[in-house]
């Protein structure tokens, strides 16, 4: 059942009662201030006619209509250089899966690159090539689990032994992008929640590091969360946002069973825009965030 047919479900048959409505959006992942700005909205509508279930739908959507962006950014390859995008996020919400993913799209959906330029040469890039950094060195499985993903996907990997320096692989990894002319560099990350301060630092060093090879890079830091976490999504996005500035999320988990307003949420209190959005195991279970498809699916 998804969100808005467990509310029909749940005042339906009474009149509304502002206590149990804010706490069933809040439960929803709406978060406290679109919460109250959808009673406050409702409240003031009150005034001048008797309210029911489905005026408190049509400000639901209102309300996340004015949110959600109306399209999704595409990722696509530049010309001269590689792309670069971090993959983070704390372990246990799919990073390394979403890494395989994302890389499974940009292969077969990435567009065609614009013919390259400078020290690359006049031929265009490979169509949607890339490469993976197994920058997770802190976890021997990460490193594994992302060699299988690669040999899966018939990409190269840079991968280096347990414990080594993620900064330094990423700048290697971004050496043999450039030399072999790779349009999309994925470097998934470590996600070590129980040192978060260690971690951030290690993600800033990557960052800077990746800035003495070329002043633009990431082009994309995309944080990895799921939707059926609710609130410790949005205080992993406040915590990255701040240590490293992203520019989007891959929601893991979307599925339509309820969950997934943590997308508004996220949107609404930090400006940060689902990219991305992950509905099962497979491969090809990924998509770029679909606005129409939320409201269908989730609303």
């Amino acid at each position: 059942m998804n969100f808005l047919e467990s509310l029909a479900k749940q005042f339906s048959s009474k009149p509304i009662d502002w206590d149990e409505l804010e706490e069933a959006l809040i439960r929803a992942d709406l978060g406290v201030p679109m919460t109250m700005r959808i009673i406050k909205t409702l409240q003031e509508r009150e005034a001048w006619a008797l309210l029911g279930i489905g005026d408190v739908i049509k400000a639901v959507r209102e309300e996340i209509a004015r949110i959600l962006p109306r399209d999704s950014t595409p990722i696509r390859p530049a010309t001269g250089k590689p792309i670069v995008i971090l993959i983070i996020g704390v372990n246990g919400t799919g990073k390394t899966t979403s890494t395989a993913k994302l890389a499974h799209y940009l292969l077969g959906r990435g567009g065609s690159p614009e013919p390259a330029s400078g020290d690359w040469g006049q031929s265009p890039l490979p169509r949607a090539s890339v490469i993976l950094a197994a920058a997770d060195t802190f976890r021997a499985a990460a490193i594994e689990q992302l060699d299988i993903w690669a040999k899966r996907l018939g990409v190269e990997i840079v991968r280096g032994q347990h414990g080594a320096d993620p900064a330094a692989l990423c700048y290697e990894a971004f050496q043999a992008a450039a030399k072999e002319k790779i349009a999309f560099l994925l470097c998934d990350t470590a996600g070590r929640q129980h040192t978060k301060a260690n971690l951030m630092a290690e993600l800033q060093k990557i960052k800077r590091t990746l800035g003495k090879l070329d002043a633009d890079t990431p082009q994309e830091t995309l944080l990895v969360v799921d939707a059926s976490t609710g609130s410790n999504a949005l205080s992993q996005a406040r915590e990255f946002h701040n240590a490293l500035g992203l520019t989007g999320l891959i929601v893991t988990k979307l599925d339509g069973s309820g969950k997934g307003g943590i997308v508004v949420t996220i949107q609404d209190e930090l400006g940060i825009p689902t990219r991305f959005v992950g509905t099962g195991e497979k491969l090809d279970d990924f998509a770029p965030f679909d606005r129409k498809t939320y409201f269908e699916n989730l609303l």
